[in-house]
């Protein structure tokens, strides 16, 4: 197993189950092991009845429906109509390997059909799943790097290991690729987006190099997904370069008004109230000068915008905030004070707070910034994963460009979730690919050793 989130533990432990050795190899050091595993809460599974953890139901005809139209038509259907109907067992699996949900008696989580939360979060899930991992004997190897595969006669003849600094060749009957897409390789960043991806925050793990992943394309394994694509949220520019994970997610937009470094608005801040708004102001920030914008805020929006890990900046008047910041004070003067010109209160109870005469236009929530302090979010766009990876079959056998399949290897989680989602994004779908293609991997890798 290449890679240590949760598909990887999932087919270590199924592999495990079936009667197979296993070793499953991790770059990252033990405190850091996981991916972005780590920084999971939910996963979304279909359901015909409610549970302990989910509202409602949610047939798989449902779920595929959404997938579907969330990606634009992107997703591989006989995969994807895969994935829906196996993810009804994931919940089963889990609380089977020891890993516990967040019921929903307690009416702590927000009502949801289509979701079941962690308790604990991500971090729960690892630690639960190594612990089993290794109760069953799995070979666990921390730091382990895995490269330089050799594809030859369709088969995986061979890898590079490396550990402790020492280099060694390994030839395995059976591998199972789970080592994410290349969100955190700067090089690839820049080859597609260009300077802009100075400006990118990678919320998620730093071993996500997308070595292997290139290693394999350019010996013919077929591609799936857009190299150029990438899914981005707003979060806090002053977050970490690596590893913030959703608590860095600045989500209080609708709240004040959106300015990029020269001080003006680009957007219409109240367009989108949903939470498509993260990934919508991730695009976009991407495209603004130094790939950075402020969301700007009085002391009504400060009141009512959500937690944040950051603190707004603060200031007693725009001057002053402008000069904190580093905007010329006169163009955020200008442009807030355009702002409240246009601003018109709701004139029945279908209406909402908005502009009028006013480009570009705030549709909704479009409340004056008049009172003192105010306050400043800096956001930058905050990288969670890339589009593109390996394809695969409805075995999880990875295929290539020319036909047929790499016999004996196979992926899960990440690396070839693009032929699911090559575009767009569901809440709670990373894992969830995971947990299923990670058990099916499993599943497939030792029936291959068994034969």
């Amino acid at each position: 197993m290449i890679g240590g989130g949760a598909a990887a533990l999932c087919a270590a432990i199924t592999a495990r189950r079936a009667g197979c050795s296993v070793l499953l190899a991790e770059q990252a050091p033990e405190p850091l092991r996981g991916g972005n595993t780590r920084h999971s809460r939910n996963l979304r599974l279909s359901h015909d009845a409610p549970t302990p953890f989910t509202h409602g139901v949610y047939p798989a005809t449902e779920f595929w429906s959404e997938l579907a139209r969330a990606t634009e038509g992107t997703a591989d259907p006989l995969l994807g109509r895969l994935f829906v109907e196996r993810s009804a067992g994931i919940t089963d699996w889990l609380i089977g390997a020891g890993v516990p949900l967040q019921p929903i008696a307690g009416g702590v989580l927000p009502e949801s059909r289509r979701t079941a939360f962690l308790l604990g979060g991500g971090k729960t899930l690892l630690n639960r799943l190594y612990a089993l991992a290794e109760q069953l004997g799995v070979e666990i190897r921390y730091g382990c790097e895995i490269r330089d595969p050799v594809i030859k006669d369709g088969r995986l003849a061979t890898l590079t290991v490396r550990l402790d600094g020492t280099s060694y060749p390994s030839t395995p009957r059976t591998t199972i690729a789970c080592c994410g897409g290349a969100q955190a390789n700067r090089a690839w960043l820049r080859r597609h987006w260009g300077a802009a991806a100075d400006g990118f925050i990678n919320r998620g793990t730093p071993f996500a190099s997308g070595e292997l992943l290139e290693s394999l394309l350019r010996q013919g394994v077929r591609p799936v997904g857009d190299p150029k694509a990438a899914y981005l949220v707003a979060v806090d520019a002053r977050s970490p370069a690596d590893d913030g994970g959703i608590a860095t997610r600045v989500r209080c937009m609708p709240e004040g008004i959106v300015v990029d470094a020269h001080g003006r608005r680009r957007h219409d801040e109240g367009g989108d109230t949903a939470s498509t708004r993260y990934a919508l102001w991730g695009q976009r920030l991407a495209e603004w000068p130094d790939q950075t914008g402020y969301l700007i805020l009085d002391a009504r929006g400060l009141r009512a915008a959500p937690p944040a890990l950051y603190p707004p900046i603060q200031a007693a008047s725009l001057d002053e905030l402008a000069g904190r910041i580093g905007i010329g004070s006169a163009t955020l003067r200008a442009t807030v004070a355009d702002y409240n010109a246009a601003v018109r209160a709701p004139t029945n109870e279908h209406d909402d707070w908005h502009t009028a005469g006013l480009e570009p236009p705030k549709s909704r929530h479009a409340h004056p910034l008049i009172e003192p302090p105010f306050g400043v979010y800096p956001m930058r766009p905050g990288i969670t994963f890339t589009y593109q990876g390996l394809a695969v079959d409805e075995r999880a056998r990875v295929r290539l460009a020319a036909g047929g399949v790499v016999e004996n290897l196979f992926a899960a989680g990440m690396i070839m979730a693009p032929n699911l989602m090559a575009r767009g994004y569901v809440s709670g779908l990373a894992l969830s690919i995971g947990l299923v293609f990670g058990r099916l991997a499993g599943e497939e890798a030792a029936r291959h050793v068994r034969v």
